[in-house]
């Protein structure tokens, strides 16, 4: 059976197009652009593991939003929304992707983000619901989308597995205070959540990222799984935990590190058996081993991503020749 036949993922966020600013040690600096933003990023990763991936997200009808359109549909994406007419000011959203020397991202947008009602509809009226549905980022932080993706959730969720990657952006989100409730509401909405140490740091200074992940598990999800760069993954369900060790890779940057470690994450969640609202309870109850191989192939997706400029993620072909 081909992806195309098979159940579907729906990946639920923003797209965009990366403006990546890259210093070049001499006092000067280069810059390029690459289509991005974060659920677009999963999204990408899961099809290029050969698993079939709606996107549902906001395009614009202008050159940058037929770039990452095609860049999308050349790896075999579905859109769940056409383009929007290029009118009323209308545009592709960005991110400026400012990079250290260590290929470091720290980013500013320039986005809207909301979803044609009708689109929504004929997601929730289809007669095949998604095996699993991911989302996070600025899908889920921004209004008036947020409230739209908040509602979507709510109506997929007794049929379909739950991935949640706060993925924080404080220069468009404000204050760690104020996203907290937000962010924690979606954790006990999830299945399955992604944190990076970055973001449990900023949302909670006071404490260990850890300790962060070990807390959210008692909201309500099956796995909760800490990203620690080099170092790694946590990842804690309630079986116990898994500590699964960085890979070593010549870093071209990281930008996409952690969406494709969520898609590798989906897919491995994928093969061993575990998505879809039926299977929940068995990811609730998942074996550590069974865990930790799934963890160990996100890793190893990631570890291929950093390793290339911009939001790269691997193939299934070239996993397997790795």
């Amino acid at each position: 059976m081909s992806a195309a036949d098979g159940p579907a993922a729906l990946v639920v966020g923003e797209a965009l197009v990366d403006v990546v600013h890259r210093e070049d040690g001499a006092g000067g600096a280069t810059t390029r652009e690459h289509p991005g933003g974060s659920p677009a990023n999963v999204a990408l990763g899961l099809a290029r593991l050969e698993r079939r991936a709606t996107l549902l997200t906001r395009l614009v009808d202008d050159e940058r939003g037929r770039t990452v359109l095609a860049h999308l549909r050349g790896s075999g994406v579905e859109l769940a929304a056409p383009l929007l007419p290029a009118e009323g000011g209308a545009r592709t959203s960005t991110a400026q992707a400012h990079l250290d020397a260590d290929g470091g991202a720290q980013y500013e947008f320039d986005l809207e983000w909301s979803l044609p009602e009708e689109v929504l509809a004929d997601v929730l009226a289809a007669g095949e619901r998604p095996l699993v549905v991911c989302t996070g980022s600025l899908g889920t932080a921004l209004e008036p989308g947020a409230a739209q993706v908040s509602r979507l959730l709510d109506a997929l969720r007794p049929t379909t597995t739950v991935v949640y990657d706060p993925n924080l952006r404080p220069s468009i989100i404000g204050t760690a205070e104020a996203a907290r409730p937000g962010v924690e509401a979606l954790v006990a909405t999830a299945d399955v959540v992604k944190l990076s140490a970055e973001d449990a740091e900023w949302l909670f200074p006071d404490r260990a990222p850890e300790e962060t992940v070990r807390s959210w598990l008692g909201l309500g999800p099956s796995v909760v799984v800490l990203t620690r760069g080099g170092d790694g993954a946590l990842a804690v369900c309630a079986a116990g935990e898994v500590d699964e060790p960085g890979r070593r890779v010549d870093v071209a940057d990281t930008v996409g590190a952690g969406d494709s470690f969520t898609g590798g994450l989906v897919d491995a969640l994928w093969s061993a058996g575990l998505l879809g609202g039926e299977r929940r309870g068995a990811l609730a109850g998942v074996d550590l081993e069974v865990l930790r191989g799934c963890v160990a192939a996100a890793t190893d997706v990631s570890a291929v991503t950093v390793s290339r400029p911009g939001a790269d993620p691997p193939t299934r072909a070239e996993l397997e020749r790795r």
